[in-house]
C-alpha cells in the first residue's frame, strides 16, 4: 500500500468499522447494509461530469425542437466538447465534438435543407471548438504524462527513504503508515523506521523541523544515524545520543534559521528479543507526543516519559541524561507511535483529534486495520483537510 492511500472496504461503515464491531449505535442516519452485502454507492460527482457533455447535446437538441429558428443552441454544442477534454479521452473527445457538430446540422436544417450564413457560422463555430478541444485534451494528457512521471520519482525517494516495514519482524506484527497534509505529496517532515537489532525489534518515531527539502534531508539523517547506531549501540539512551550527534552534524551544513533552530522530535522504542508471554518495553521520548499502548480487551494506557527531555538536536540549550522508561508490553496489545499530525488535526469547530479519547475502548484486528482507521478518522475529523503530516507506526505483540 503507498503513503496516503486509505484502505476501504465495500463492507465497511463510513466511520471505518466493519459491521459488527464496537463503535457507534446505529441510527436513523446509519442504513444497514443490503441482504447481498454491498451498500449502493450514489453516482460520484466525476461520473456525472463524464455524462454532462451527452446532456448538453441532447438539451441542445431539444431546445432547437422547441424553440423558433431565431433562437440558436450552440452555447450547448461548443460547452460539450470543452466539458469532455479535461474529463475524457482524446477519442471520446472527438466523438463529441463530431456529435455535436452533426446535432448542430441537423437542428438548424430542419427549419431549411437549404445552409444559410448563419447556419453555415454556426456550424464553423461548433466546428472551431470541436477541434480546439481536443488540442486542449492532447495538452493536459501530456500534463497527466510528467505529472505520473514526477509522483514515480516521488513512490520511489519514499521508498528509499522510509521503507515500509515487514508486516512482521522476530515475532512482532508490525505496521507503518505516512500520511501527507497536500495532496499528491508523499514524503515530508515525518519519519518511521524499524531496525531488528542484536539488542532487540528498534523503532522510532520523529518529525523534522520544518518543510521542504531540507527536512527530507534530515529526515534520511536521522533514520540514517537510527539504523547503524541501532546495530551498534547496547542501549536505547545511545541509540538517542548518536542520532543528536549525527543531527548537530547536520547542522553544521544548513543555511539560513534552520542551522540556529533545526531540532527533531522523536519517540524511539525497543522490544527485547523474547518469544511469547508478556514483555516490555522500553520508551525514550525526546520532545515527542508519549506513544499508546492498547491492550486487548480494549483498555488504553499512554505511555508518558518520567524524565521529558527536549527534542533532538537542541543540546545547546541544555543537556539531560536520557533515561529509557520501561514498561509491560503483554500478548495482544498493541503500541501506537505517531506525530503530532494525529493529535493536533482539527475539525471546522477548532477541535483537536485526541488519539487517547478516540481509541479507549476499541479493539482492532491488527496493526494495519487500526492504521487504517485511524488515518480515515482524522480525514474526516479535519474534513480532508490536513495541516500536518502525519506517520504512524503500530507493532503488535501476538
Amino acid at each position: 500500500m503507498r503513503p496516503g492511500e486509505l484502505e476501504e472496504s465495500p463492507y465497511a461503515w463510513a466511520d471505518g468499522r466493519l459491521p459488527g464491531e464496537p463503535g457507534l449505535d446505529a441510527g436513523p442516519d446509519r442504513a444497514p447494509l443490503p441482504p447481498d452485502g454491498h451498500r449502493v454507492r450514489p453516482p460520484t460527482p466525476r461520473a456525472l461530469a463524464r455524462a454532462l457533455p451527452a446532456l448538453l447535446i441532447a438539451a441542445g437538441i431539444g431546445y432547437d425542437l422547441l424553440t423558433p429558428r431565431a433562437f440558436t443552441a450552440v452555447p450547448f454544442f461548443t460547452a460539450a466538447p470543452l466539458i469532455a477534454a479535461p474529463l475524457s479521452s482524446l477519442r471520446t473527445t472527438l466523438l463529441t465534438g463530431l456529435a455535436a457538430l452533426a446535432a448542430t446540422v441537423v437542428a438548424r436544417t430542419q427549419f431549411d435543407p437549404a445552409m444559410d450564413v448563419h447556419t453555415i457560422t454556426e456550424v464553423v463555430t461548433v466546428a472551431t471548438v470541436a477541434v480546439l478541444a481536443a488540442t486542449i485534451n492532447r495538452v493536459l494528457r501530456l500534463g497527466d504524462r510528467r505529472l505520473a512521471s514526477a509522483r514515480e520519482i516521488a513512490e520511489a525517494a519514499q521508498r528509499a527513504v522510509l521503507p515500509e516495514p515487514d508486516d512482521r519482524i522476530a515475532g512482532f506484527d508490525i505496521a507503518a503508515r505516512y500520511e501527507a497534509a497536500q495532496e499528491d505529496a508523499f514524503i515530508g517532515g515525518d519519519l518511521y523506521a524499524v531496525q531488528d537489532s542484536p539488542h532487540g525489534v528498534r523503532l522510532v518515531v520523529g518529525d523534522v523541523r520544518g518543510k521542504g527539502m531540507g527536512a527530507v534531508a534530515a529526515v534520511a539523517v536521522v533514520i540514517g544515524a537510527f539504523r547503524e547506531a541501532a546495530e551498534q549501540e547496547a542501549t536505547l539512551e545511545a541509540v538517542a545520543a548518536r542520532l543528536e550527534r549525527a543531527l548537530a552534524r547536520e547542522g553544521t551544513r544548513r543555511d539560513g534559521i534552520d542551522a540556529f533552530e533545526g531540532f527533531t522530535t522523536a519517540v524511539l522504542a525497543e522490544l527485547p528479543h523474547g518469544g511469547s508471554g508478556d514483555g516490555v518495553v522500553r520508551i525514550v521520548n525526546r520532545g515527542h507526543p508519549p506513544p499508546l499502548l492498547l491492550h486487548e480487551d480494549g483498555t488504553l494506557r499512554t505511555l508518558a516519559a518520567r524524565d521529558p527531555a527536549l527534542p533532538l538536536g537542541m543540546a545547546d540549550l541544555g543537556r539531560w541524561p536520557d533515561r529509557a522508561t520501561e514498561s509491560g508490553f503483554p500478548s495482544g496489545a498493541t503500541l501506537l507511535l505517531y506525530t503530532d499530525g494525529l493529535s493536533e488535526a482539527r475539525d471546522a469547530h477548532g477541535r483537536f483529534y485526541d488519539p487517547p479519547r478516540r481509541l479507549a475502548g476499541r479493539r482492532f484486528p491488527d496493526p494495519r486495520s487500526l492504521l487504517g482507521r485511524l488515518a480515515a478518522e482524522v480525514r474526516r475529523h479535519s474534513g480532508g483537510g490536513m495541516a500536518d503530516d502525519m506517520a504512524l507506526l503500530a507493532v503488535r505483540r501476538p
